[in-house]
């Protein structure tokens, strides 16, 4: 995981978004950034974390948050899932994992016994100053911007199970049986 922490100064980065432009930390100078790092495009989870800061887009910029997306897939991947997905904020190509390195972000991973070099799921919540006001380390891909904004400014976050086994409780509950009236027939 990257070696970043709370109160460091975010490194500086240069890249290109999903159209081909330039983008650079200081285009956020006086501006808070959430810079969060997933590993690739039209996969599951990354896929969940980008459509929940999607749908809470606009809670995010009313904390005064701009949005910035960074894995090592190429222009031409990002604009097809900005597009797909409707994502209203850039993602950077860091094909060259430039970004990844500045960061810690581009790490050794172990799947099924094999390692391999890839991105660490990790966000980075910058403020004016270029400062890193939070680093988000253990990424809930599907309440990730309830991470973002720990002041409860969005939607509440999924059902508990506790919730859950109460409503089941509750449905499992013996209805009352209706009590049938004898008809009482005259001779």
């Amino acid at each position: 995981m990257s070696t970043l922490k709370k109160g460091d100064k975010a490194p500086n980065f240069s890249s290109k978004d999903e159209n081909g432009n330039s983008v650079k930390l200081s285009d956020y100078k006086g501006k808070k950034l959430v810079l969060y790092f997933y590993p690739k495009d039209d996969t599951q989870g990354c896929t969940a974390e980008a459509c929940n800061l999607r749908d809470n887009y606009v809670a995010l910029q009313k904390a005064g948050y701009a949005v910035l997306g960074v894995s090592s897939d190429d222009e031409k991947k990002h604009t097809q899932f900005k597009a797909k997905y409707d994502l209203p904020f850039g993602l950077l190509a860091d094909t060259d994992k430039s970004v990844h390195e500045a960061y810690g972000t581009w790490v050794e991973k172990s799947m099924y016994g094999r390692k391999y070099m890839g991105t660490a799921r990790v966000t980075f919540i910058i403020n004016e100053k270029g400062i890193l006001e939070d680093v988000i380390e253990k990424v809930d891909t599907k309440n990730h911007t309830a991470q973002i904004l720990t002041d409860g400014a969005v939607a509440p976050k999924a059902k508990t199970p506790a919730k859950k086994v109460v409503a089941k409780k509750a449905s499992k509950a013996p209805a009352k049986k209706a009590v049938a009236k004898k008809k009482v027939v005259k001779k």
